[in-house]
């Protein structure tokens, strides 16, 4: 690609559908100036987005197709370094994809799904006492739902599936999903969660429970040798190595941690704030005249809660919406922009609707790299947002909509804080 007419990316996603509508303009999928000075695609189009993503010619694994990286040509402080490093499921391609990915499936069937139920709204009812018993502390202040709430809700729900002590005594909640935008501050985040979730598969080792951990330990072989701290502590590792069973354990543990807890986290916030910027869908949806999943589809599509994820990488030359891709090329698919396709949705699709009949979005992903964990997002948000509603009638924005900072990242597509009155 050469940078003739690049659109440059804000890097700190100030204006994520702002930005999405412009890139827009441009067509499906157009070509971007990334952080880094990286230059790539951009795809904003539904359908373009996917094609891409059910395309086996399009691989997440930068070690093999991204010639740049492969070849050292990156700079050591490139900022989305950690993007073209990862080394987990996520980005396995064939056999060893599919074989990590039937380790988690069993944790994420409906059967399971709907007996994490009752423990979810357990972790929603705390967290509902806790925001008011924080708010009373502090009478006529503002709170921050997301830090107080959400967060709550979206950690402790991942942190029961794999396993978390009661308590996090060692802290690994307060570390799951948070984008960094800090280079530095997100590679020693990244080492002290694997540190941390490496101790707790020593633990479930020794003492296995009814969690995710136990069962992936369960259904692995036996580690090949010394687990635990330093492994793939560079996030680095070739993809030709035998994989250590603790490290892909580990691996596998933090990527459930993190994929869990923020998009859950944006995702309650998210829907939380169209409500309290549309008071009468807010009341349609209180009354029970829509249902409440109603509301987290529309949010899913209208206001995804990833932005914008990088990467995956053509291993040929392939036309995507009339457009050439080359074979290296890295591709940005945003989420967050693919719902709003006029194309699909028509001349309102940037529009907030619970009663839209049409609610199709790629939130979750499509193909064999798709979320697996979807039913269970929906479950812990839907039920996180009606009860909050629910407990707290009066609740209200602390601040003008416009005053909303993003989370400083163009990957999220949330909101710093979430300042309310209850």
């Amino acid at each position: 690609m050469d940078d003739d007419s690049l659109f440059v990316i804000d890097p700190a996603g100030t204006d994520i559908h702002g930005e999405a509508a412009r890139l827009r303009a441009r067509g499906p999928v157009t070509r971007v100036l990334l952080p880094g000075g990286l230059q790539a695609w951009s795809v904003t189009g539904y359908h373009a987005a996917r094609q891409i993503l059910a395309d086996e010619r399009f691989s997440k694994n930068a070690r093999l197709h991204w010639p740049a990286y492969a070849e050292g040509a990156l700079a050591p402080d490139f900022p989305l370094i950690a993007w073209a490093r990862m080394d987990n499921m996520s980005t396995a391609e064939g056999e060893p994809h599919t074989r990590q990915r039937k380790l988690v499936a069993g944790a994420f069937s409906p059967q399971r799904i709907a007996s994490l139920r009752p423990r979810v709204e357990r972790v929603v009812a705390r967290a509902l006492d806790e925001l008011a018993e924080y708010a009373a502390k502090q009478p006529g202040e503002p709170v921050d739902l997301k830090a107080q709430y959400a967060h709550q809700v979206a950690t402790r729900v991942i942190g029961e599936l794999l396993g978390v002590p009661e308590g996090d005594p060692d802290g690994i909640l307060g570390l799951a999903g948070y984008v960094e935008p800090d280079p530095q501050k997100a590679r020693a985040d990244f080492l002290a969660m694997q540190g941390k979730i490496s101790a707790l598969v020593v633990e479930k080792r020794r003492e296995p429970g009814e969690d995710l951990i136990s069962d992936l330990i369960a259904a692995s072989p036996p580690s090949g040798g010394c687990p635990v701290a330093g492994v793939h502590a560079s996030s680095d590792t070739s993809s030709d190595a035998a994989p250590d069973a603790d490290a892909e354990l580990v691996g596998l543990a933090q990527l459930m941690f993190n994929t869990g807890a923020e998009p859950a986290r944006n995702l309650i916030v998210n829907a939380v704030l169209a409500l309290l910027t549309r008071p009468g869908q807010r009341a349609l949806a209180a009354s029970g005249e829509v249902d409440w999943e109603d509301v987290v589809e529309e949010t899913l599509r209208a206001d995804a809660p990833v932005a914008n994820l990088p990467f995956r990488f053509a291993t040929e030359d392939v036309e995507v919406a009339g457009v050439t891709i080359s074979r290296g090329d890295p591709v940005v698919v945003a989420f967050a922009a693919t719902g709003r396709d006029p194309e699909l949705h028509g001349a309102d699709a940037g529009e907030f609707d619970i009663l839209r009949a049409d609610k199709r979005h790629v939130a979750f992903g499509h193909g064999v790299h798709r979320c697996v964990g979807p039913a269970l997002t929906r479950m812990e948000v839907r039920i996180a947002v009606e009860a909050l509603f629910a407990r707290f009638p009066g609740l209200r924005l602390a601040v003008e909509p416009d005053e909303l900072a993003g989370q400083g990242t163009f990957v999220m597509n949330g909101r710093r804080t979430l300042p309310i009155h209850l």
